[in-house]
């Protein structure tokens, strides 16, 4: 296959951005448009000039590949048709709205021996690309996903949302199993948690904590990962990634905080020690890249069989499988510490869902 025939499915706010991208690269023919409004699909059509359809049904026939960004609740009913016809396919993260549809699609792209990338695209941000080289045996991981409610997404919570992307990245850092799972959250615009805290313990005594919220003023992607011999923080939205070592005076000299205690010790001159000659700081150069346009570059690269996927169907299963346990933990806690108090994110009370019943 030298030129794929390829669709988007779902030309949203995020799916456009696949039919722009796609209609540049000029190894691919971006041969339709999908999506259920007809003005939306015309008008993302004739932006890069491809055809338009309505239904996924009508150009199963006629393409090699497929991106699918519809809503979340739809990834089964259309990647599944995809993928019984082996045209390989790239679903948007979360790969499904649940860890059933999540699986059914897993086994079926085996089965039919089909291509399932899934987007987990932060995995292509740059700044996550530096920092992968300098993360060595990572004990303590913590992340914060926060942002205001964009009013997408609105079939799935925080968790699928956005602490998805955390999971993903913590588990591809530790490379090791969940152990446990501790999370609480709260709904606050109906329907889903809206905002969530969740600690991660990993087998081999990695632990991570998660926040993600789409109820917060302002917008912020970031990670801090502590390693036995440096940190290292990642500010995904401004990629930025920063290390901290400890250099061989910290490491064997005299404690800071018995000098600290010597009569007459300059008190200001240890602080600025701290991070001139204790800790190394070290600013870390990231490459000018697209994150989406690095993961669809990817995808069709897996497509004409010259790659594979850094996140396929397994790989993002495993995030799904954790957040399932994330859920599950956020609709158990009991807010009164006891059965009959409230419990879960809408913080009703048992006795209230009875009067309610």
């Amino acid at each position: 296959m030298t030129r794929p025939a390829m669709a988007v499915i779902g030309v949203g706010a995020l799916g456009r951005h696949h039919a722009r991208i796609l209609s540049e690269l000029p190894c691919v023919e971006l041969r339709a448009v999908v999506d259920p409004n007809p003005e939306t699909a015309r008008r993302v059509a004739a932006s890069v000039g491809a055809d338009f359809f309505h239904s996924h049904h009508e150009i199963l026939d006629d393409v090699d590949a497929a991106a699918i960004a519809a809503p979340t609740v739809l990834h089964l009913d259309i990647a599944r048709d995809f993928i019984r016809r082996r045209i390989p396919v790239l679903v948007e993260k979360p790969l499904a709205s649940t860890l059933s549809d999540a699986q059914q699609l897993v086994e079926l792209a085996v089965k039919h021996q089909c291509l399932l990338q899934v987007g987990h695209v932060e995995r292509f941000n740059p700044a996550t690309k530096a920092a992968e080289s300098l993360v060595q045996s990572p004990r303590y991981i913590r992340a914060e996903r926060v942002s205001p409610f964009s009013l997408r997404s609105t079939d799935i919570g925080a968790i699928h949302d956005l602490m998805i992307h955390d999971i993903d990245l913590s588990l591809s850092f530790a490379q090791a199993e969940v152990t446990s799972v501790h999370a609480f959250g709260v709904s606050l615009f109906g329907g889903y948690e809206d905002t969530v805290q969740a600690r991660l313990t990993f087998d081999n005594g990695c632990i991570a904590d998660l926040i993600a919220s789409r109820a917060c003023s302002v917008a912020k992607r970031f990670m801090q990962i502590w390693s036995p011999e440096t940190c290292v923080t990642i500010d995904f939205a401004e990629r930025d990634v920063t290390s901290f070592t400890p250099t061989e005076s910290l490491r064997f000299g005299r404690p800071l905080a018995e000098r600290a205690r010597d009569r007459g010790a300059d008190i200001d001159q240890l602080k600025r020690d701290v991070f001139e000659k204790l800790i190394r700081i070290e600013h870390h150069s990231v490459a000018k890249q697209d994150a989406l346009t690095a993961e669809l570059g990817e995808f069709v690269d897996a497509v004409t069989g010259s790659r594979v996927p850094t996140v396929d169907g397994s790989t993002a299963l495993k995030a799904m499988q954790v957040a399932e346990r994330i859920l599950e933990s956020v609709a158990n806690h009991r807010w009164d510490g006891h059965a009959s108090g409230r419990i879960g994110p809408k913080l009703e009370s048992r006795s209230t869902m009875r009067q309610a019943g």
